[in-house]
């Protein structure tokens, strides 16, 4: 028998036991037709819990409340839990902060504002106050810990990522996840993972917090006829219509171009050096490295390496290739003017990362680094053309050629 979440799906704390099940190998489905508000005030949802509060699981030998004990009751006997005592010990730990010092905070901060709990101000500062605590402490921790317990994925980071959804959709703009750079590499490593990315989807970093509901202005009280029929007479003549609103204030302001866009127009298209790299199957040093020169234009784009800071940490081969990937996504934005090279390097942990980026301009375009928060976890460094050896490796880098500065290559990821 399959367990059963009873709950609507879309919600932070049935993630929990869905991604656990995932990762556990146990089958888990959702109660059919469950109806917040009807489903769990019957008798039957009442003896599962006698509160009436979402979620419950109902197992075969009984049901369980409250998210974490459940999701623990999903990932029993799994390496989710650890595989010693002290493993253990910590791996709950972690679920405890994320709980108290993260999840708690969270939603104080979150609940005014989208309506559900009243807006006192000195308590909602007391809320962010705790959060970056809480996220100061997790930082630093991450700062040299890929994952929160070991070297894999653990119940303590399922939710603990789980945790900070509400924070990173809702309440966290850039501008403030970006104080805390490893928790950042942190969320979205995880949430990219076949595992998480299955039951939770995309998700979509908030621009801004989440502003607080308008308040609502009390209709004006009707004064009753009086009674020869006549309306009351209001202070002075009849009300002045509202200035009308020209067609020109309605237009909306032209999109802003983008500065690159301004730039003295290049000999080099972009499109056409990435269609010839793309086509080139077979003697590639001849026909794409050196079409890639002669098309190259110095002044109108620049070369730059990468190199990221924390190679110390890629001790897994397949969250360090999947944080490479979820970098090259979020430059989805910069495809326009942007060709890149990704190489992971090393037969066994710690692996290196390292890079070669094509942008268009001199500099490394604002936009992205202001908006690609990945961009602070490398080093850059601008290719320096009058040196042989550096246009060398460019051209070993566009070839994936291996072994790659006397190392072998673990996969080779572009970006075009």
């Amino acid at each position: 028998m399959a367990l059963i979440v009873h709950a609507g799906r879309d919600n932070k704390n049935v993630y929990k036991s869905l991604i656990a099940a995932e990762y556990a190998g146990v089958e888990i489905k959702m109660a059919d037709n469950f109806q917040m508000g009807v489903s769990n005030k019957t008798p039957e949802f009442l003896k599962m819990n006698p509160i009436g509060k979402i979620p419950v699981l109902e197992t075969p030998e009984g049901s369980v409340f409250e998210s974490n004990a459940m999701a623990r009751n999903v990932a029993h006997g799994s390496p989710l839990l650890g595989s010693s005592a002290i493993e253990f010990g910590q791996i709950n730990q972690w679920i405890d902060f994320s709980s108290i010092e993260l999840d708690e905070n969270i939603r104080a901060w979150g609940l005014p504002r989208m309506g559900y709990a009243t807006y006192i101000k000195p308590y909602e500062e007391k809320c962010i106050a705790n959060v970056k605590r809480g996220l100061d402490a997790l930082n630093a921790h991450l700062a040299t810990h890929t994952f929160l317990v070991g070297d894999g994925v653990t119940l303590a980071d399922i939710i603990t990522t789980c945790n900070l959804i509400w924070g990173f959709k809702l309440l966290w703009p850039k501008s403030f996840t970006s104080e805390y750079p490893h928790v950042e590499r942190y969320f979205w490593t995880l949430v990219n993972q076949p595992n998480f990315s299955k039951i939770i989807g995309e998700i979509k970093q908030a621009e801004a917090t989440l502003p607080l509901p308008a308040a609502k202005k009390p209709e004006p009280k009707k004064e009753a006829p009086k009674a020869n029929g006549n309306t009351p007479k209001t202070n002075g003549d009849a009300p002045k219509p509202k200035p009308e609103v020209t067609e020109e204030e309605e237009a909306p302001k032209p999109k802003p171009k983008n500065p690159l866009d301004l730039l003295p127009p290049s000999k080099m298209v972009l499109d056409d050096w990435k269609r010839l790299y793309s086509n080139t199957k077979s003697n590639f040093r001849e026909v794409a490295i050196k079409g890639f020169w002669d098309m190259f234009d110095p002044e109108g784009y620049s070369l730059w390496f990468c190199n990221y800071k924390y190679n110390d940490e890629n001790t897994v081969s397949f969250v360090t290739m999947n944080k490479v990937g979820g970098f090259l996504q979020r430059m989805d934005l910069a495809r326009k003017y942007a060709f890149g090279k990704m190489l992971i390097i090393g037969n066994e942990p710690p692996y290196k990362v390292k890079g070669l980026w094509l942008f268009r301009g001199q500099e490394i375009p604002k936009f992205v680094m202001d908006e690609c928060y990945d961009m602070e976890l490398y080093e850059w460094t601008k290719v320096d053309l009058s040196d042989e050896a550096q246009k060398e490796r460019v051209n070993q880098m566009i070839e994936d050629q291996e072994p790659f500065e006397g190392e072998a290559l673990l996969d080779a990821k572009c970006f075009k």
